[in-house]
């Protein structure tokens, strides 16, 4: 079966983690709004008086005649479907539990460069932006990456559910990428305490089928619209030398 995603084009974003777990199975899917009058095909089933159940925003998936929305909603149908997940309720629960913790803190990444309203741009809201940025680089970041770590060390088998990689292993992966273009500094003070984080991520990115899917055109850049954005003045402090003046971040 094809499927169709339904996302905004130009950016990764929530779509991004839809788009992995398609990549990793290898299913036939179309990225809908990235072609010739697809995001207004998109807007029309958000807004279409014709959809009983219109998806209040992307990423939405039409598998057959479902529509789905919500990315976490998304994975846990592509799941089952593509074999991403356990086949026992107790395991699909459990993965589901994982990506909604995953989706909590790509939410919390997001406020960072507009606390106040996502209708504002952010030059409207730097100030507020620099101190959300600030909590979230020294509590938030440690907080959820400890947590999955420890999840890793718990479970021992490099994944975060079960022996075999699942569609929160792929998430993961795209969250640390992003949080690495976004707050480099902060995450360079942080991987000596996240070894199995950092090793699930670079096997995820040694996979065939992902390893292709990176280096192809697929696979947007990341910017300054998506979820993760480069602000140098949002992310931590660059070290001091003996001298006093900072360190190079390379």
């Amino acid at each position: 079966m094809a499927y169709e995603l339904y996302y905004w084009p130009g950016i990764q974003g929530r779509g991004e983690f839809v788009r992995l777990a398609l990549e990793e199975a290898g299913a036939e899917y179309a990225d809908v709004a990235r072609g010739r009058g697809g995001e207004s095909e998109m807007l029309r089933l958000m807004n279409g008086e014709s959809v009983p159940r219109p998806p209040f925003a992307p990423p939405f998936l039409r598998s057959g005649d479902l529509l789905i929305g919500q990315t976490a909603n998304i994975l846990l149908y592509l799941g089952q479907a593509l074999r991403l997940a356990p086949a026992a309720e107790d395991g699909r629960l459990w993965a589901h539990q994982l990506q909604l913790t995953t989706a909590d803190l790509v939410d919390e990444a997001h406020d960072t460069h507009h606390p106040i309203a996502s209708s504002l741009y952010y030059e409207d809201q730097k100030r507020e932006a620099r101190r959300r940025s600030r909590h979230f680089r020294e509590e938030r970041i440690a907080k959820y990456l400890g947590y999955f770590e420890r999840i890793l060390e718990r479970g021992g088998t490099g994944h975060l559910v079960g022996e075999a990689l699942t569609y929160p292993d792929l998430s993961l992966f795209q969250v640390i990428e992003g949080l690495r273009y976004a707050f480099p500094r902060a995450m360079a003070r942080l991987s000596s305490a996240m070894p199995r984080l950092l090793a699930l991520h670079d096997r995820v990115a040694e996979r065939p089928r992902i390893a292709a899917y990176l280096s192809s055109p697929r696979r947007l850049p990341f910017n300054q619209q998506g979820i993760f954005r480069y602000y140098e003045e949002l992310d931590a402090p660059a070290p001091k030398t003996s001298s006093g003046a900072a360190a190079p971040c390379g």
